[in-house]
């Protein structure tokens, strides 16, 4: 959807729609929000304050980027096709806001992202799942996220337990953040329309966070999400997933002096905790983020870990 960046070297972009002296590069996803309703929508769900340092993440030709500078002290806009920086600059050049504004040229994904208290993002769909992680695992903390999704994208972000489209970036995501689905935005709201459905999501860091682990929690969850529909002990009885807990399990033994016993098998003692902690029969699909926790916790108790 949205604004993008990165083109491949060797393919011809494919470009569609005609701006301002400027043709949209659909084929990285540059599709400009037109719709003044929408973009004033987007703002006021952000609750933008005089004092806020606002990232935004492809400005494109700065409709979102021109309403903000008029509401807070800074908008820093980053974004990587040097064309657009060049509209953007044009369109405040000689104005009040032009001291207002800091771009940045470059991929967002390699960057280091700077202090803000909000983002404000209408982003290119490729990049959605890595740049809701890269934010949410940002320091220090933000206030808000007011962030353009591709339809199903955003559903999935805020699909609870049961819900056919409840997986491992719904659970991962709201571990860390309350995540609200805000309003869904046609397909002709942009220039070009893109060829999906779009939606609003507000996304709000948890502060402070739970005291997790992130990258054994996710080694945990991706498990069991590679098939949700199964149960936890047929999930886990894959030679790959033994044999990696396994060899996890014998680097903790190592680094804290434990002997491991002549007759230890992994399976047994995955089965075990699974038995023990009533999980044995469950699904991923229908187990909230305090289920894993607690899953979590008894194979950390039994040396068992996913990182």
């Amino acid at each position: 959807m949205p604004k993008v960046k990165a083109e491949k070297r060797g393919r011809q972009p494919r470009r569609e729609g005609q701006g301002p002296g400027i043709l949209f590069n659909t084929g990285i996803g540059q599709h400009i929000l037109k719709n003044p309703l929408i973009v004033n929508n987007i703002i006021e769900k952000a609750a933008l304050r005089p004092t806020d340092v606002v990232l935004e993440v492809g400005p494109g030709t700065g409709n979102l980027t021109v309403k903000m500078l008029e509401k807070v002290k800074k908008v820093i806009a980053c974004e990587l096709d040097t064309r657009l920086v060049g509209e953007l600059q044009k369109r405040v050049q000689g104005t009040c806001l032009a001291n207002k504004l800091e771009i940045k040229v470059g991929d967002v994904l390699k960057t280091d992202l700077p202090f803000f208290d909000t983002c404000v993002a209408n982003l290119p769909y490729q990049i959605s799942s890595p740049f809701v992680f890269k934010l949410l695992l940002h320091r220090p903390f933000f206030r808000c996220a007011i962030l353009m999704f591709q339809r199903e994208f955003a559903l999935r972000l805020v699909a609870k337990p049961g819900n056919k489209l409840y997986c491992r970036l719904s659970i991962n995501t709201q571990l860390l953040a309350r995540v609200d689905h805000l309003m869904k935005v046609g397909r002709n709201n942009f220039r070009p329309p893109p060829k999906v459905e779009s939606s609003v999501v507000r996304i709000e860091p948890k502060n402070p966070p739970p005291p997790i682990n992130f990258q054994e929690w996710d080694g945990l969850v991706r498990i069991a999400f590679v098939r949700k529909n199964k149960t936890l002990s047929a999930a886990f009885k894959s030679s790959a997933v033994q044999q990696l807990l396994d060899q996890n399990y014998r680097i903790h033994c190592s680094i804290h002096n434990i002997e491991i016993p002549e007759n230890f098998k992994i399976a047994e003692t995955i089965q075990m905790v699974l038995k023990n902690t009533g999980f044995s029969e469950k699904r991923a699909r229908s187990m909230d983020i305090d289920d894993f926790i607690r899953l979590l916790h008894g194979f950390n108790s039994e040396g068992i870990h996913f990182s």
